[in-house]
């Protein structure tokens, strides 16, 4: 877009619903908003009316992403986790050295019940920035809320990588005991 149009509601969603559908790439708010000149307030409520429309879009620490439809089959697991927030960043690096994608954390808040927060890191560049974000915003971890217990949906292309990768959270004590 150029930097002197404002686009205005409807044309301004279907410009970043291509962006997203199109690049394969995370945008994030602001980064949208700079595109088509509004701020990212506005952005929020363009997000909000197109996932209203049953359009996949996925908020991530990286920025919003299309969920398309032709990704590859993955194998996914759910695994139940215990440590202090001085630990996460710990607890990322070592399942996505295993090559495994931590899709989200859940937590059972007591008055809300499940609350589920997207994670999307695949690689330690993807830890990095979230840990920032973290760090920036200074954000509580959800994991905060119930003393540490969380679970977390991890994704793979085997079923071999996500075993080694709840092997390595056992070894270093992240697994909740049975």
């Amino acid at each position: 877009m150029t930097d002197t149009k404002k686009l205005l509601g409807d044309e301004r969603r279907a410009y970043i619903l291509s962006l997203l559908q199109n690049n394969g790439r995370p945008y994030t708010g602001n980064e949208l908003a700079k595109l088509t000149n509004v701020s990212r307030q506005i952005i929020v409520g363009d997000i909000t009316l197109l996932k209203a429309k049953n359009e996949p879009i996925l908020a991530t620490s990286q920025g919003y992403i299309y969920l398309s439809p032709s990704k590859p089959v993955l194998y996914e697991k759910i695994v139940a986790c215990n440590h202090g927030p001085e630990r996460t960043e710990e607890e990322l690096n070592l399942l996505v050295d295993n090559g495994v994608t931590v899709k989200d954390v859940r937590i059972e808040h007591p008055v809300y019940g499940d609350l589920t927060a997207s994670i999307l890191v695949s690689n330690r560049k993807e830890v990095q920035q979230f840990m920032k974000k973290i760090a920036n915003t200074k954000a509580a971890y959800l994991s905060q809320l119930t003393e540490g217990i969380h679970l977390h949906t991890l994704s793979a292309s085997s079923k071999k990588a996500l075993e080694e990768a709840e092997e390595a959270l056992r070894s270093a004590n992240f697994l909740m005991v049975d």
